[in-house]
Parts: C-alpha cells; sequence; structure tokens
C-alpha cells in the first residue's frame, strides 16, 4: 500500500474513512472528556459547544494525515489538538459576553506556543479573570509541542508556521472587538499587508490568515526532507488562495445566518451576490492551479481543492439560500473527483 497520498481518490477516501477517521474519532473523544470536567462552567459549555458544532474543522484538518501513512497518528494528535484550540478560542472570543481586544491576544498566546515545541507555558486566561479550565488549554497546547517533536523536519517548517499563526492570531483579535469597530480596525490591519498581494483585496486577505490548512500543510511536509525554498513555494501556493478558498466558503454559506445575527462577514463585504460568486470561482481556479505545483506530498492538496468545494457546498445550509445554491455549478465545473467528494461528504454527514 502506498505511504504517501495514494494517487486514485477512492484509495485516499478509503485510507481516510478506514484508517484517519478512527484516529481522529479516539482524539475528539479524549478531548470531550476533557472538557466536561472544566470546573468554570462558562469555559466548560464553550469548550463543548466548539467540539460538538466544529467538529467538522477538525476531521477536515486531518485529511492531511492520509498523505503520510507512517505519521498518520502523528499528524492526527497535533492537528486535531490545534485545531481544537482554535476552535475553543473562537467560541471564547464569540460568545462569552468579552470585546476585549489585548484578552484576545493573550488568549492567542496558548496557539503560538502551541507550535513552538519546548517553549514553556503562559497566563492564557491572565487578562479573562479568575477561572479554571482544569488545566485544559494548557494540555491542548502540550499536546501539541509533544506531537511535532516526532516530525523529522519541523524546525524547518517552523518559522513559517509561526507566521500563519501571528496572523490568525491579528485576525480573531481585532475580529471580536465591539461591532462599530471591527471593519475599520481590520482594514488598517490588513491594508500593509497587500502590496504582497495585489490580486486581493483587504477582506480576502484578512479570509485567508483565518484558515488552518496552510499550517497542516507544512505538518505534513514536515515529514519529509524539505528546504526552506520548498517551505516558501508551499506557502506562496497555499496563501492566498487554497487558505482564502477555505474561508471565503465557510463565510459563503453563513450568509444569511450572519445577517440575520449580525456577525460580521468577509463575503458580504462584497456587497453583490454575482461578484461574491465571481471571486470565489477566482479563487477556485488559482487554488486549482497552485494545487498541482507544491512539490511535497502528492495529490492531497488538489484532493484539498476539491473536498473543500465538497465538504461546504454539500452543506445544509447551502439549499436554503438561492443565492449561494448557484455556487454549486462549482463542484461539477472541477470533474468527476470533486463530484466523488461531493457525495462523499454526503455520507460523513450521515456518520459524523
Amino acid at each position: 500500500m502506498e505511504i504517501g497520498t495514494p494517487s486514485r481518490p477512492s484509495l485516499f477516501l478509503y485510507r481516510l474513512f478506514r484508517h484517519v477517521m478512527p484516529l481522529a474519532r479516539a482524539e475528539l473523544a479524549h478531548w470531550r472528556a476533557r472538557a466536561a470536567a472544566i470546573p468554570d462552567p462558562t469555559l466548560r459549555q464553550q469548550a463543548l459547544a466548539s467540539l460538538a458544532d466544529k467538529q467538522f474543522h477538525a476531521d477536515g484538518g486531518t485529511v492531511y494525515a492520509a498523505g503520510n501513512r507512517r505519521y498518520a497518528q502523528t499528524l492526527v494528535k497535533v492537528i486535531v489538538a490545534l485545531q481544537t484550540i482554535s476552535d475553543y478560542l473562537d467560541n471564547l472570543c464569540d460568545r462569552a459576553n468579552v470585546l476585549d481586544g489585548p484578552t484576545f491576544r493573550q488568549l492567542h498566546w496558548s496557539m503560538l506556543d502551541a507550535v513552538r515545541p519546548h517553549f514553556p507555558l503562559r497566563e492564557y486566561y491572565g487578562l479573562w479573570g479568575r477561572v479554571d479550565d482544569g488545566g485544559y488549554l494548557a494540555e491542548l497546547v502540550q499536546t501539541c509541542q509533544q506531537g511535532l517533536t516526532q516530525l523529522p523536519y519541523y524546525a524547518v517548517v517552523q518559522p513559517q508556521v509561526s507566521w500563519y499563526v501571528e496572523r490568525y492570531s491579528e485576525l480573531q483579535e481585532h475580529k471580536h472587538i465591539q461591532h462599530a469597530m471591527r471593519e475599520q480596525r481590520l482594514i488598517d490591519w490588513s491594508t500593509p499587508y497587500l502590496h504582497d498581494y495585489p490580486d486581493t483585496k483587504w477582506y480576502e486577505f484578512a479570509a485567508a490568515t483565518g484558515s488552518t490548512l496552510g499550517m497542516f500543510s507544512l505538518f505534513l511536509a514536515a515529514t519529509e526532507p524539505i528546504e526552506q525554498e520548498t517551505v516558501q513555494l508551499i506557502h506562496k501556493h497555499y496563501f492566498p488562495w487554497i487558505c482564502g478558498l477555505h474561508i471565503l466558503l465557510d463565510y459563503f454559506i453563513d450568509l444569511s445566518e450572519d445577517q440575520q445575527s449580525g456577525d460580521f462577514n468577509f463575503v458580504a463585504c462584497y456587497g453583490d451576490p454575482s461578484l461574491a460568486f465571481h471571486r470565489l470561482r477566482h479563487f477556485a481556479q488559482q487554488s486549482r492551479q497552485s494545487a498541482e505545483h507544491i512539490p511535497i506530498g502528492g495529490r492531497i492538496h488538489k484532493y484539498v481543492v476539491q473536498g473543500l468545494l465538497g465538504m461546504y457546498l454539500s452543506d445544509p445550509k447551502v439549499e436554503q439560500q438561492a443565492d449561494v445554491r448557484k455556487a454549486r455549478r462549482l463542484v461539477y465545473a472541477f470533474g468527476p473527483t470533486s463530484i466523488m467528494f461531493y457525495l462523499a461528504t454526503h455520507l460523513y454527514r450521515r456518520i459524523a
């Protein structure tokens, strides 16, 4: 059996469902048990809610573990831990009645520390107040740190991983402050970066920083000998295209929901559904081209792009929104493998 990414989509899906998903289920079960034991009721509620409502984030991230069978268990452990930190902090920032940027920044020290093996733990709740999570966040950080030490070439990719986490943390800090301040703060933060991404709007750049896929792709890359030039090549192809496609799809299917709740939505910044679809298609096309030129991981990156379309455009929310429903044509435009993954995600939703 192939050690790297299977060349046939059917074999890739078999490995994913047969070997990777059970590992992910075991990790998620462990973190649910730990979350249920959190003493503070607010932290416990948000930890359990993030695991229940955003399980597909961790499941989706672990597709990279199908790219190297030898390191599948380690990759699953690290990806689930880091994604669980991300989703937990997102819930705390979004739903715990706190609107303070410095508090969000200090919380996200945990995510940055998680990708720096041997870095000492810090007081992540320092500005939150006197709370007790029973060591939940610290254990997530240490689990990620310990797993990353088992990836033989992680030191080569670590600086770029940190860049992704830094931008992600900055996004979360600015996106969760007072509603009236969010858009201008996000514009002020993202604009200086745009000279490196001339084909990208500020809200597209900001959306791309919200993806964890660039991090996970580098975790996989760290299982093989890699040079710094290759790290930068992977980054160039993932950011902003594949990362942007990931988060724009996420916001695209949430358009109606966010409009009703008053939540900030990056796709709504386009102002016109037809323009939003045009740019989404552009990101999808650029992502498909980028995935063809990544030298480590084989077809995994192409499968990720096709899987993103299948996962998000098969969501029940799509059927309820006429403007969003039209985007399903992208699945068919990307060929038989995209259609296969689209159908596979329907199966996933039945067994998840």
